[in-house]
């Protein structure tokens, strides 16, 4: 069988790993594999393509982005969809591996439907898909954002300044609150809770007033809100229909600067986050995610996704990983709340 493998919206640590244990194991299975540049653009016309060998994945595992390219390309937002299902047709493909997040694998659930035999991989560094318990990136972010929080302790208090930290997630604070934990952040963030400013700046005067402390680190999240706004770069819609998001960290400054008197900085990592080696663990982790896509296209599971469920490999179906996003539950964020006091 020849295999079509993908790599679609934002990159990721991790993903190079995915491509090199697909084409491995399929090679075991007598598979040729195919990869496809950009994304699902790269099946769409004209297709753009390239044969994968043992050779061309080797020296690989290590590197940060993606081999074979990305894009945030919707196939159903023009009607494109028809393209790809006669692209696949014309290049004999038997399946598709489709490596993404919420968005890919939700074209991949709904390309399934149309008859595609497709299996997904999930990947983001928010950590936001449904049906596995944790996505490969992410701990590579959380580790990112971590040093840099440890980083700005020292510049902070030597200043005696409020910094505040700007991490990545749209819709769940996985990454504000890990990366808030481990690098023991005064005020945490998120997207699940809107932002109470007074409640902030009144911990922040408490912890400088009474505790004897003369710098406070916060960490929020990109999609974290005030007044039930999300802050935008641009209104412009990309093709799933998301808008950019960005300038909370500047905007939560300039609030707390004003209402607390303290001179506040703001430190957004952005994609500082998304680049880079990704760490040993997302290196397993994603090879394990690839290899079992491999094993599940011969086993004939299409519609499916390959997950970790405690410390196994399993199959779960597409549809449920990409239903609803997950977010981070209270009972999570109580552990970090014991250390806002």
């Amino acid at each position: 069988m020849k295999i079509a493998v993908l790599t679609g919206g934002g990159d990721c640590p991790g993903l190079n790993a995915v491509i090199r244990a697909v084409v491995r194991r399929g090679e075991q299975h007598a598979h040729e594999v195919m990869g496809v540049r950009e994304g699902w653009r790269g099946l769409c016309d004209p297709p753009l393509h390239e044969r994968l060998t043992r050779e061309k994945v080797s020296g690989i595992l290590h590197l940060g982005g993606t081999i074979l390219g990305t894009s945030r390309t919707n196939p159903f937002k023009k009607g494109s969809h028809e393209q790809v299902l006669k692209n696949l047709k014309a290049l004999n493909i038997g399946a598709v591996i489709a490596i993404g997040g919420e968005d890919t694998l939700g074209v991949a659930t709904k390309l399934h439907g149309l008859g595609v035999k497709i299996v997904g991989v999930p990947k983001t560094i928010d950590n936001d898909l449904s049906g596995t318990d944790l996505t490969f990136g992410f701990d590579t972010a959380v580790g990112i954002a971590t040093e840099a929080i440890d980083r700005l302790h020292s510049t902070a208090e030597s200043h005696k300044r409020v910094i505040v930290c700007e991490v990545m997630g749209r819709h769940a604070g996985w990454i504000a609150t890990h990366s808030g934990i481990a690098g023991g952040a005064d005020v945490i963030l998120i997207p699940e809770r809107p932002i109470d400013v007074d409640k902030v700046c009144d911990h922040i005067t408490n912890r400088h007033r009474t505790q004897n402390k003369n710098f406070s680190i916060v960490v929020v999240a990109e999609g974290a809100q005030l007044g039930g706004q999300d802050s935008k770069v641009s209104e412009k819609l990309d093709e799933f229909g998301h808008v950019r998001l960005g300038g909370i960290g500047q905007t939560l400054a300039d609030l707390i600067e004003k209402k607390t008197k303290f001179e506040t900085r703001v430190t957004v990592l952005g994609h500082i986050q998304r680049g880079g080696t990704p760490t040993s663990f997302d290196r397993v982790l994603a090879t394990r995610f690839g290899v079992h896509a491999a094993d599940m296209v011969a086993r004939g599971e299409f519609g499916q996704m390959a997950a970790l469920r405690g410390n196994q490999i399993i199959s779960v179906p597409l549809a449920e990983a990409t239903k609803q996003l997950k977010t981070v539950d209270e009972k999570f964020f109580s552990v970090a709340e014991v250390f806002f006091g």
